[in-house]
Formats: structure tokens, sequence, C-alpha cells
């Protein structure tokens, strides 16, 4: 005689848990990749920006090296310094919107693929 199992109450939910995995993976993936994005924005604006001091540390040289007076040189070294704070300066509330901005960002789509799954976990347990 030959026997039929019944069918478990459970049947689909191994099924649902891998969709959920995966649905898991993917924004992990995601996250990890608006990371990387991020911290090359960063790196990109913090290597511009070391560029065009060198440039001005080179100039600073050239400009002592031309200078004939002591005096000349004081006034181009004052100069150089109050640029270079303002520079900084400047450059520090660059990297301060841009942080805040990849922060909203970043909340933003993780409020997004907490949404997706809320409805999606939501949609399972209706059905």
């Amino acid at each position: 005689m030959q026997t039929h199992p019944e069918p478990s109450q459970f049947g689909m939910q191994p099924l649902a848990m891998a969709e959920n995995g995966q649905k898991l993976i993917l924004a992990a993936a995601s996250l990890q990749a608006h990371t990387f994005k991020a911290m090359m924005r960063h790196q990109i604006e913090a290597l511009a920006f070391l560029k065009h001091r060198y440039e001005q540390d080179v100039k600073l040289a050239e400009d002592l090296i031309d200078g004939s007076e002591f005096n000349d040189a004081f006034d181009i070294f004052s100069t150089f310094l109050q640029n270079a704070a303002s520079e900084y300066a400047t450059e520090a509330g660059k990297v301060a919107a841009l942080t805040s901005k990849l922060a909203s960002e970043t909340a933003r789509r993780v409020r997004k693929e907490a949404r997706t799954a809320i409805e999606d976990v939501a949609a399972k347990t209706v059905a």
C-alpha cells in the first residue's frame, strides 16, 4: 500500500525565506555599492583639493625665490597662509555638505528597502 504524505502547512515557507534572503542580499549589495560610491566621491574631492594646494605650495616656493627682499618674502608667506586658511575652511564646508548629502541618500535608500521588505512580508501574510 502506497501512502502519500500530507503536504506540510509550512510547505511554502522555505521558498518565501529564500526570496526574502535573496532580497536581503540584494539590498546589502546595493548599500555596499552606494557606500563605495560615497567613498570615491570623498576621495575625488580630497585629491582635487590636495592637487590645488600642492600647486599653491610650488607657487609659494617660486614666489619666495623670485622675491628680492625679506619684506617681500614676509608678504608672500602671509598672503599664502591667509589663502590657505580660507581654502581649508571652504573645503571643510564642502566636505560637510557632501557628507550630509550622502548620509541623506543612504537613509532614503535604507528607508525604501525597509518599506519594500515590510510590504513584501505583509503581502505574504495576507496571502
